[in-house]
């Protein structure tokens, strides 16, 4: 049987069939499917308006601040060719002075005489006639002590003193009788002998008597006490109304002598030999007390004496400064710095310390030169007292030199100074000195 005759396909019919179309997007509207193009959105419009205010205001910014930009540009510019800005300083000069070599020692104020008082005599304390801390006279009454008992005894003492002066008169008599009568024989010798025994043995009985009447008027004296020196009177030890005894070890009061008083403190014996030349040769060396801060000074005196002998455990001497003490600054055991005025230099040049510089070779200060630059000056010191050094080398009177902004500074360095500048060290004396 013969095969089935094939058909030609047109190339349409040979084709397979086309998928379904897609559901078109309602967010596609007719115009884009006529014309095949999508509209920009709004938000794309919005950004696009903040770019171009963002460049506009970018813009006004430039053109304003732009000839702030190259005037700081120049202005950085010249500062970078004149150089580095000159360093603030504060400068001081050199100055031609006097200045003092101390001996410093840490004292204590010593009073001169110290007395405790105590009663001689036995009895009720009836008044006290002082106050506590009064400054009392040598001879002024003080304590009164009941003296009634001690007046007492010497009325009984007067009494036996006039007995016995009678007695002492009637054998005076009978002497010169007996004496008579010896001559005409009408006595024995030993009669006579015997009435000058007894006329010797009653001048001893009324000599007696005058004694004991003199120590009972003393007992009433001392019943009156009275200040032994002239002083400042401390806390009273007893109170009107108590009994007083002679074996009280505590006294009644203590007496203080504060005017004159003395400052004791200790010197090296290093220092001894100048401090010995110049006693020795008649000098009178001043002495001031500082306070155990050395920032006031509280009296100034003079110096009394020397020990005699130096402490071989320190090392030291010690040495009694004499002060008037007039207004009552110095009280006992204060503690003080002694200041021994040893030799005054004059006409030195003097720079404050704190201008002067260190290191482990030398001592220098900045000299400041007339460009306005500054050079590393060495120079040697001499003395030191207070806040003022002795320049023995290295700077003349009228030098300035730096004293503060030294941080910052080296050979050469351009300074500029401070309006606020210390002035010119002044040649007076200071507080504490080293040789």
């Amino acid at each position: 049987m013969a095969p089935p005759a094939r058909v030609a396909l047109t190339p349409a019919e040979a084709a397979p069939p086309a998928p379904p179309a897609a559901p078109a997007s309602p967010a596609v509207s007719a115009e884009t499917v006529k014309t095949g193009k999508t509209r920009p959105s709004r938000r794309r419009v919005w950004l696009a308006c903040l770019s171009l205010a963002a460049l506009f205001l970018l813009g006004l910014v430039l053109y304003f601040l732009w000839p702030t930009i190259t005037g700081a540009k120049s202005k950085a510019a010249a500062k970078a060719a004149k150089g580095p800005a000159p360093i603030q300083v504060v400068a001081t000069a050199a100055t031609k002075g006097n200045i003092g070599v101390y001996d410093t020692g840490l004292g204590a104020v010593t009073p001169l005489a110290t007395v405790t008082v105590r009663s001689v005599v036995n009895g009720q304390l009836m008044s006290v006639h002082f106050k506590e801390g009064d400054l009392v006279q040598k001879g002024d009454l003080l304590i009164e002590i009941d003296p009634r008992p001690y007046e007492a005894v010497v009325a009984q003492i007067e009494g036996q003193l006039l007995r016995d002066q009678a007695l002492l008169a009637n054998a005076r008599v009978d002497l010169t009788r007996y004496t008579t009568l010896l001559a005409t024989n009408a006595i024995p010798e030993q009669q006579l002998a015997t009435q000058r025994a007894l006329l010797t043995q009653d001048e001893g009985i009324v000599k007696n008597d005058q004694g004991l009447l003199d120590a009972a008027k003393l007992n009433v004296t001392y019943s009156r006490i009275t200040a032994p020196i002239t002083g400042v009177v401390g806390l009273r030890l007893v109170d009107p109304g108590n009994i007083v005894q002679t074996s009280d070890t505590n006294g009644m009061v203590v007496i203080t002598q504060i005017q004159p008083i003395s400052v004791i403190f200790p010197v090296g014996e290093d220092q001894l030999p100048a401090i010995l030349q110049k006693v020795r040769a008649g000098q009178t060396l001043a002495v001031d007390a500082w306070d155990r801060e050395l920032k006031n000074k509280i009296a100034s005196g003079t110096l009394a004496t020397l020990d005699n002998q130096i402490d071989q455990t320190t090392g030291t001497l010690k040495l009694r400064a004499s002060f008037d003490n007039a207004n009552r600054t110095l009280f006992p055991n204060q503690f003080v710095n002694a200041r021994l005025l040893v030799q005054e230099k004059t006409g030195v040049t003097l720079l404050p310390t704190a201008a002067i510089q260190r290191n482990t070779n030398d001592t220098y200060v900045y000299l400041m030169k007339p460009d306005s630059t500054v050079t590393v000056r060495i120079i040697k010191t001499g003395t030191t007292e207070g806040d003022q050094t002795e320049i023995a080398s290295g700077l003349s009177p009228g030098d300035s030199v730096v004293m503060t902004g030294v941080d910052k500074l080296q050979e050469g360095s351009k300074v500029a100074v401070s309006s606020g500048g210390a002035s010119g060290a002044s040649g007076a004396h200071g507080t504490s000195g080293t040789k």
